[in-house]
């Protein structure tokens, strides 16, 4: 709901303070007292397009701050979230500043948003017939869900929405297979070729690392063999290691019952020593016998780590992983192999999906249907008493073509007009005229009361070229609307004014220097029967005036 409206500098406008309340407000004043002028100010804070002469002459800038109450929720608190807007003690307050080179800025509870942003926010908050370019109701997108709340249709909403996910799941899983196995097919050929080699080849992973150590072993086989062959001489010969270590030992013990045991330590490290060394011996001599320094076997040695690493290269990877890219490839043929049965089964899958969605668009679709009947013959009752008897508003449902569908259905849903006997129907703001489009606006927020729940309504001269019964109508269907919503109203009409639960009156008045400034005062229960005597009688109010306009209230018992 709107609860305050602060303007600065806006055409005729210096500062401006309003407060609102729930109910039906009413705005009345003289042609030209400036009443268009507070809805252009009110446009600035919702992020309509701005222009740099709503700037007051010789201000520098102008500025619109509306406040909102939001202790109850209106569905703009996922977009604050996802903007990091928050909202305290369950207030909002949008703010527009406006300078003489037409650019603006834009805060929401002064943290600096998107014009864009700003008019979302607005568009969610406020709702303006007769004034601005953009309004919800004209938007034929937003009929389908408005047919939709009217209709009490959300379960056969949601089922549908779920058939569409299922359904989009299942025709992804198809296409993606069906992707795969067409890459698979053109790539048929290769992948049994590179099967072919590898498979013969039949890596191991560690292998080339065995197969580089044994070739560089055997290109250095030579100097090794006669390495070793020197060092087994020098172990085994006449004066070889293990011979005088043996004797040494000998040597000792025969002394060793003399010392006390001093040497008990030393013969212990000898033998030890001496073990090892026959031990090392016995290595050597094995490793010696070991050594193939076949010529062919070098080569075959050769060949294999070659032709590994020439796979690797080819395929891009390292040699260790020739076995994994081998398994992957043997898997992609048995796709092939097995991917017509595969892809039958997800086909049969994705046709029964897709079946699932026809069955709930086709009940949504004729739910929609009878929605619309009662919607039309609804609006059929509201637009006799507005002087729109003539005209004839109808619901239109076609069928969208399949590549349009979505998880909303399969119908393309628009509210449509025809004002004249005979002519045909278009969309409302095509056909309508200015004064007929707000009457229409007036009936369908009349009809969809329930279903279309935007916090604040704003009227601009909704009773343009109509008087006597039928701007009563007008009035009692505002002043039900406001039952539901809060709403404002900018009129001319006696009988609408009349309906009001608070009554501003716009004027104009002489200020400094000569200048014209637009004010707006809140009337008593005295002044406001002042100001509809002068709507009912003009310039000037007689007794006669005052009487009807007494009557007007009384009847109204507001």
């Amino acid at each position: 709901m709107l609860q305050t409206l602060s303007i600065h500098d806006v055409v005729l406008i210096d500062r401006l303070e309003l407060s609102f309340a729930n109910g039906l407000g009413v705005l009345t004043g003289e042609t030209g007292a400036g009443k268009s002028i507070l809805l252009d100010a009110l446009g600035l804070a919702l992020g309509v397009r701005a222009d740099a002469r709503l700037v007051r002459h010789g201000a520098k800038q102008a500025t619109v701050s509306a406040t909102f109450d939001l202790s109850t929720p209106v569905g703009i608190e996922a977009l604050l979230e996802e903007h990091g807007l928050e909202v305290e003690d369950g207030t909002l307050i949008l703010r527009r500043i406006l300078t003489t080179d037409g650019r603006s800025r834009a805060f929401v509870n002064d943290q600096p948003v998107s014009i864009s942003l700003l008019k979302s926010l607005g568009e969610a908050l406020v709702e303006v017939h007769g004034q601005f370019e953009s309004q919800r109701l004209l938007k034929a997108a937003n009929h389908r869900g408005l047919l939709d709340v009217f209709g009490d249709l959300k379960k056969l909403c949601m089922a549908t929405a779920t058939a569409w996910d299922g359904w989009r799941e299942a025709a992804t899983a198809l296409g993606d297979a069906a992707e795969r196995m067409a890459t698979a097919r053109r790539e048929e050929d290769y992948l049994r070729h590179a099967v072919g080699e590898l498979g013969t080849l039949d890596p191991m992973p560690g292998e080339e690392k065995t197969l580089d150590g044994d070739r560089t072993l055997m290109m250095h086989g030579e100097k090794l063999i006669e390495a070793m062959n020197k060092a087994l001489e020098e172990l085994s010969g006449a004066s070889g290691t293990e011979q005088s270590l043996g004797k040494a030992v000998r040597l000792l013990e025969q002394v060793a019952g003399n010392t006390g045991g001093r040497l008990d330590a030393a013969i212990g490290a000898l033998e030890r020593a001496s073990v090892e060394a026959t031990e090392g011996l016995a290595q050597l001599e094995k490793a010696s016998n070991d050594m193939n320094l076949d010529p062919a076997r070098l080569e075959q040695v050769e060949e294999r780590l070659f032709a590994l690493r020439a796979q690797g290269r080819k395929h891009g990877v390292a040699v260790d992983d020739l076995a994994d890219v081998l398994a992957n490839m043997k898997s992609q043929l048995a796709a092939v192999e097995d991917g017509d049965a595969h892809l039958k089964e997800l086909e049969r899958a994705e046709g029964k999906a897709r079946a699932a969605y026809g069955a709930a668009a086709d009940h949504l679709s004729t739910a929609r249907t009878a929605a619309a009947k009662r919607l039309d013959k609804a609006m059929a009752g509201e637009l006799t008493p507005l002087k729109l008897e003539k005209a004839r508003f109808s619901t239109s449902i076609d069928k969208l073509p399949e590549t349009q569908w979505s998880r909303y259905g399969a119908d393309d849903v628009a509210f449509q007009v025809s004002t004249n006997p005979g002519a045909p129907s278009g969309p409302l703001n095509k056909i309508a005229s200015g004064g007929e489009l707000s009457r229409f606006m007036l009936a369908l927020k009349a009809v969809l009361a329930d279903a279309d729940r935007v916090p604040t309504v704003i009227f601009d001269e909704v009773d343009s070229g109509i008087g006597g019964a039928v701007a009563a109508a007008v009035g009692e269907r505002l002043a039900a609307l406001s039952n539901n919503a809060q709403v404002l109203v900018v009129t001319h009409s006696p009988q609408v004014a009349s309906k009001g639960d608070v009554h501003w009156r716009v004027s104009k008045s002489e200020g400094k220097k000569g200048t014209v400034l637009t004010s707006i005062d809140i009337l008593d229960e005295a002044e406001r029967k002042e100001e509809i005597a002068r709507m009912l009688a003009g310039a000037t109010v007689t007794d006669e005036a005052r009487a009807a306009a007494h009557s007007l209230l009384q009847g109204t018992g507001r």
